[in-house]
C-alpha cells in the first residue's frame, strides 16, 4: 500500500507505481470526489477513448405483445 503526505499547500504526489498502472501523464486532469470518509481521484478521459467500448453488446429487448 502506498502512502502520501499532504504538503502545506495541500498537494500530494501520486506514487510512481500508481501513475504507471493508470497511465497518467503530466498535465492530465483528475476528478476529485469525496466518498464517505475518503478522497478518490478519477482520471478524466476524452470521450473518444470510450468509442467502441460497447461493440457487440446484445441490444435486443423483449417487448410485451400490447406494446409497439
Amino acid at each position: 500500500m502506498n502512502t502520501v503526505t499532504v504538503s502545506p499547500k495541500f498537494q500530494v504526489v501520486i506514487p510512481l507505481a500508481v501513475r504507471e498502472e493508470l497511465g497518467l501523464i503530466p498535465g492530465e486532469k483528475l476528478r476529485v470526489l469525496r466518498y464517505q470518509d475518503r478522497v478518490e481521484l478519477i482520471p478524466v478521459r476524452p470521450i473518444k477513448s470510450v468509442r467502441g467500448m460497447l461493440k457487440g453488446i446484445d441490444t435486443t429487448i423483449e417487448r410485451e405483445g400490447d406494446r409497439l
